[in-house]
This record gives structure tokens, C-alpha cells and sequence, in this order.
């Protein structure tokens, strides 16, 4: 599997087990130009389609996460530019986002303006200790483009994020953990274990449930809660034709909560 991820710059793929772990590479400070963007998207596309891959983590290395857009790249843009240059930059993230397996932001560093915006496109966010995050775009006089304005409301509630986003202050991790912005915050030598620990965790869990949760909550904040609620119905009861749902409960009820060892078929394919 490993071969077929080979080809990007500024993207390095190890796997372990069944995680895909999604190291960017970009000195110094992991700066996300069009060609980097580009690389995500693609990845991330392949990905989708992997059957062995159950889970994803991204991470930036030791020093950052992302800090954010190329400005050198925009500063010239007129706004005919920008409009045929803005859908690239949320492509890449929406591809994150779209991922149907859990995907984890492991965040070292900065983690700013489309930095932040691709953490946010993840499942789950684990910091440093030492991390800081935010939405400074205001202070370069436009906004966030590739999805800021809108996955960080509906993360930490629009009262937060306009505060983020209309002052463009830098949020510590532990700010970042009380107000909901990440999931949780470890000290800076166990980051990379946790993240991988937690993402192996997750693509032991059965496959089609554990897809199918993220579905029903992504999809089900996009629509009413009637809406959402029916769809919730309708996964629900598919997952009854599943050979894990048979495996769970009847673990369940020979040994107990918490013994099922799912065997999705092409799990260890």
C-alpha cells in the first residue's frame, strides 16, 4: 500500500496496521501552497477508496502543525483570481472532511488560518502542551476561505468563533481544549503515541458502524433534525445485515460488554 502514496512532495505515508499516518512536509513551517493543497486533495482521494485503511492522522512533525496559506502566492491575486483560486483551497479540506474513515489531527506548534482549517476538517484534534491555533486572516485583511467561518461555529458555537476569527489571536492548548477546540492535550513527548494509539484504537472498531456514525453526524448538521433523525433510522437499521453487528452481540451476550473482536472481512486484506 505504501507504494502507491509515494508520489507527492510534501506528503509522507507509513502505515501501521490499518492507520494511515500523514506526516506533511514542508520547511519550515509547513506553509499549505496550491501545490501542497493539491497533494491533500489527490491523497485523500485515494484514500477513500483504500479498503485497508481504517483510520488517518495527520501531522505536521515536531515543530508545526501548519501555519497557514501561501501568502507569497496570494498577496497579487486580484478578485477574478481569487474566485477561480478560492474552490482549490477548500477542495483540499473538503476531501479531508469527506474522508469516510475517523481522521485525527495530531498538532504540534502552530496550527493557524488554513493550518487550523485543515485540523478542523478532522474528526478529532490532539495538541501539545506547547500548540497554539487560530484564525488570523482579519489581521491580513480578507478571511478564512477554506472552511473556517463555518466547521469552527458549528465546533465551538458562533460566539467563540467570531471571537477567534474577528480578533485573530493565537488560542493555547489549554484555552483550545476548554472551549472545545480540540479533544485533548498531552504533553509534547507523547503526542505521536497517543494520536496512533487512538487511531489503531478506532480502526479495530467495526467498520461499517463506526462509518456510518460519522456519516449520520456530519450529514445530520447539515439538514433539520427530523431529517437528521431519519437518516439516523435508516443507518441504524442497515447495519443489521452486517456480520459485525452479529459478532458484537453475541459477544455481548456470551461475555460481556466490550470483548467483540470484529473481523470486517477485508480487514487484514
Amino acid at each position: 500500500m505504501a507504494n502507491v502514496y509515494c508520489m507527492a512532495d510534501f506528503l509522507h505515508v507509513d502505515t501501521f496496521e490499518n492507520v494511515a499516518f500523514i506526516t506533511i512536509d514542508r520547511p519550515k513551517m509547513n506553509v499549505l501552497n496550491r501545490a501542497l493543497q493539491d497533494e491533500i486533495t489527490n491523497l485523500c482521494e485515494l484514500l477513500a477508496r483504500d479498503q485497508q485503511v481504517r483510520a488517518v492522522v495527520f501531522y505536521g512533525g515536531p515543530n508545526n502543525f501548519a501555519a497557514g496559506a501561501d501568502v507569497k502566492e496570494m498577496v497579487h491575486w486580484t478578485q477574478e483570481q481569487a474566485e477561480i483560486e478560492a474552490p482549490f483551497l477548500q477542495a483540499a479540506f473538503n476531501a479531508v472532511a469527506d474522508l469516510p474513515m475517523p481522521t485525527i489531527a495530531a498538532i504540534t506548534g502552530y496550527a493557524l488560518g488554513g493550518g487550523l482549517e485543515l485540523a478542523l476538517a478532522c474528526d478529532l484534534r490532539i495538541a501539545s502542551n506547547s500548540a497554539l491555533v487560530g484564525q488570523p486572516e482579519i489581521l491580513l485583511g480578507i478571511i478564512t476561505g477554506a472552511g473556517g467561518t463555518q466547521r469552527l461555529s458549528r465546533l465551538i458555537g458562533p460566539a467563540r468563533a467570531k471571537d477567534l476569527i474577528f480578533t485573530g489571536r493565537f488560542v493555547a492548548a489549554t484555552e483550545a481544549l476548554s472551549m472545545g477546540l480540540v479533544n485533548e492535550v498531552v504533553a509534547e513527548g507523547e503526542l505521536l503515541d497517543r494520536a496512533l494509539d487512538l487511531a489503531k484504537q478506532l480502526a479495530a472498531r467495526p467498520k461499517d458502524a463506526i462509518y456510518s456514525a460519522k456519516f449520520a453526524i456530519d450529514r445530520g448538521l447539515e439538514v433539520s433534525l427530523e431529517e437528521g433523525l431519519l437518516l439516523e433510522q435508516v443507518l441504524f437499521a442497515k447495519l443489521f445485515g452486517t456480520q459485525d453487528q452479529k459478532i458484537g452481540m453475541q459477544s455481548f451476550i456470551e461475555q460481556g460488554p466490550g470483548k467483540a473482536k470484529f473481523n470486517s472481512p477485508d480487514l487484514n486484506a
